[in-house]
């Protein structure tokens, strides 16, 4: 081996960056807790039920948080495929907190004397700890990406292949201070039309120690015909202790949800299915659609109302929600269903096709620009007055909740196509793995103000990465969306 064992320091920077979130996340939980004692006993003016003095409520927190950084362990917060995962970081960070204060909760009854001085002060500490959380997971994600502009922290990879997605990974990871990781090199087939810097592993490794640089991790993306090359890739990693990683050659069958099970309890194998959402996830999304936008109807029945009476008055002649063949939308395992949407146009286009609406008024030339544009004109002038504000507030979009109140959609989801429209996008089945969605990623990553490509693939990310903490981080950044206006058209 060309490479003396040992000589491979890994790099500590993971390691002293898990150190750092739980010693802040543990700061956090003792302001928010500190926080919660203040605001009850301190500044509120409410008697309260139990004399507990400051330093003896302090310090059986300090007792009890320990095992509260504990389950944040368990729960993944300190792994590194989190770092950069806001919305699972964030949807673990509520679920840790819940299960923290329930702890504390549980170990308060277990004690003849109360921790508490007042019953309000663990839900202030639920709230202020989830805060405080979030802010310094922020506060510590920017200063982690600032000192890989100081090349402190930066992560030293090998590619092993050299493929297209070797070329692809060389490019996403070009800027080391954004990304931090640094690729020293691409073995391959210096021949082939993908460009590799080194013929083989062992003629990587010299280079590498004569740059007298550390090698933290090695990505192989294709392997070779001689099984003995490969093992020696393998069994390098493991002895230097360099994590090692495996990107393969078809990589769609690698998206989705995986499992590792036993095949007839002997063979393992890979179960791969296109979306995380099965099983009891399914259930647990639809009652959760059910009760949400039931809720919601009744709550906003009033300003429904209000709307459609508006939209009357302003244009009598036409109906209160658009129809037509235009209204038709495809959703999950390829179902048609009609949407509900307030009408925002002149009665007189009602019922008409986009291409029938440019033709009539005798602009058929603007359809090329409308489909370049993403389906939408500057000033459209089909678009009432009210009808424009409904549009920038999203007001037209509210009957859409009786469409997952009868199941036709859900509330978050990928966004509900016309079925011309989808034929375009090769993926289709994937993103009909799920039903479509009153709102979703592409909704609260900038709406039609993006590329359509980039909508079709924040839509395959959601429905290869479903969970419902995501999806409740969704609905709460549209109603930031929403409000904002947003992309709004």
């Amino acid at each position: 081996m060309l490479y003396r064992k040992g000589t491979t320091l890994k790099s500590n920077a993971s390691l002293i960056y898990n150190v750092f979130l739980a010693i802040g996340d543990f700061l956090a939980l003792v302001a928010a807790f500190a926080s919660a004692y203040i605001l009850r006993v301190s500044v509120s003016d409410t008697p309260i039920a139990h004399q507990i003095s400051s330093m003896a409520y302090l310090k059986v927190f300090l007792i009890l948080l320990p095992f509260w950084i504990l389950i944040f362990a368990l729960l993944g917060l300190y792994n590194s495929n989190i770092y950069e995962r806001r919305f699972p970081e964030s949807g673990r960070l509520l679920i840790g907190s819940f299960i923290g204060l329930m702890f504390v909760i549980f170990y308060n009854f277990l004690l003849v004397t109360p921790i508490f001085p007042a019953k309000l002060v663990p839900f202030y500490g639920f709230g202020l700890s989830f805060l405080f959380l979030l802010l310094f997971r922020n506060i510590a994600r920017a200063i982690r990406t600032m000192l890989f502009g100081y090349n402190v922290g930066i992560t030293n990879i090998l590619i092993v292949g050299n493929t297209r997605i070797s070329d692809e990974l060389r490019e996403s990871l070009k800027d080391s201070r954004a990304s931090g990781y640094r690729v020293l090199g691409v073995i391959g087939d210096q021949k082939r039309k993908h460009h590799a810097d080194y013929s083989d592993f062992a003629h990587a490794l010299v280079a590498i120690k004569r740059k007298d640089v550390s090698l933290n991790g090695i990505i192989q993306t294709e392997l070779y015909a001689q099984e003995d090359r490969n093992r020696e890739i393998l069994d390098f990693a493991q002895e230097n202790h360099i994590s090692y990683r495996f990107i393969p050659g078809n990589t769609e069958l690698f998206v989705g949800n995986i499992d590792v099970e036993l095949f007839r309890n002997s063979v393992p194998v890979i179960a791969v299915r296109q979306t995380a959402l099965f099983g009891w996830g399914r259930v647990v999304k639809r009652v959760f659609d059910i009760v949400v936008s039931l809720i919601m109807i009744i709550i906003l029945s009033p300003i429904m109302l209000l709307t459609a009476i508006i939209i009357k008055l302003t244009d009598p002649s036409g109906p209160i929600l658009v129809h037509g063949k235009q209204q038709n939308r495809l959703t999950r395992f390829n179902n048609v269903f009609k949407v509900y949407k307030f009408r925002s146009h002149y009665a007189k286009y009602s019922g008409k096709t986009d291409e029938e609406v440019f033709a009539m008024v005798g602009r058929p030339e603007l359809i090329k620009e409308y489909r370049a544009n993403g389906d939408k004109l500057p000033n459209d002038f089909r678009v009432t007055p009210f009808g424009r504000f409904i549009r920038q507030t999203s007001l037209d979009e509210l009957p859409q909740l009786f469409n997952v109140l009868k199941g036709d959609i859900s509330l978050v989801g990928p966004r509900a196509l016309v079925p011309q429209e989808l034929e375009q996008f090769a993926k289709k089945h994937t993103i009909l793995s799920v039903k479509s969605g009153m709102t979703g990623l592409a909704v609260v990553s900038g709406r039609s103000d993006i590329p359509y490509e980039e909508r079709r693939k924040l839509d395959m990310y959601y429905v290869q990465n479903w969970s419902f903490w995501l999806d409740i981080m969704i609905l709460l950044k549209t109603i930031r969306v929403a409000l904002g206006r947003v992309g709004a058209r």
